[in-house]
């Protein structure tokens, strides 16, 4: 009977043994993976071009607008920028218009004409200082440029305006900016206008007295 019972006893130890085991060792937490740094945004190239009323300095978004970029590079790159004028100023009001500049249709200087890429399509928009490309229709840009002076929300494309012959609701191509010298860029802008002149017929009351030339249009290097 003594036997009986101690082995019953033991029978019942056996679980509270169990029940009280130490439990296994907690294994550590897996390190955290190391953290990627973000790719940085490639450098976009500068433009500086010096002019007979200073000099001013453009970045060329060749990233979000490369069509409407590479033509500008083209023309900065073959030096056909060089010896061209300023040669027309649209001042709406104070500080708010455009000065625009290029070939002018000289054969010598302009390239084929290039795709146009909205604003719709690149997301940039014309604010003060923003390079954008003359054209009649879309797709006839060629080697003609405006610097916006001041915000000029009306450049943009908008589908939701009316269509006209000329397609203005695709807007203008944005494809650079300004990013020092905006006070040449707006001294060109305040410069006397001659209002009886024209360029070839055109634009009247929008051509500056004495159209300031640029001498040279050069990429500055990298970094």
């Amino acid at each position: 009977m003594r036997r009986l019972i101690t082995m019953t006893l033991g029978l019942l130890a056996t679980p509270v043994l169990a029940q009280t085991s130490p439990a296994p060792a907690p294994q550590p937490a897996p390190a955290p993976a190391p953290a990627v740094a973000p790719t940085p945004a490639p450098a976009l190239p500068r433009v500086k071009i010096d002019t007979t009323a200073g000099s001013f300095t453009v970045e060329v978004e060749t990233v979000k607008a490369p069509v409407t970029a590479a033509n500008f590079l083209h023309y900065v790159d073959q030096k056909k920028l060089d010896g061209i004028t300023f040669y027309r100023t649209c001042k709406v009001a104070d500080k708010f218009g455009f000065v625009q500049f290029g070939t002018n249709g000289d054969p010598k200087r302009t390239l084929p004409p290039i795709k146009h890429e909205p604003t719709t399509i690149t997301g940039l928009k014309h604010l003060n200082g923003t390079l954008s490309t003359a054209r009649l229709e879309p797709g006839s840009a060629r080697g003609d440029f405006t610097i916006s002076v001041g915000d000029q929300p009306s450049f943009d494309a908008d589908p939701s305006k009316p269509d006209d012959a000329l397609k203005t609701n695709l807007g203008y191509a944005a494809f650079g900016r300004v990013v020092d010298g905006m006070d040449v860029v707006l001294k060109i802008f305040d410069a006397p206008i001659d209002p009886n002149a024209t360029v070839r017929g055109s634009f009247k009351g929008e051509v500056p007295a004495a159209p300031v030339r640029v001498l040279s249009a050069r990429r500055l290097p990298k970094g």
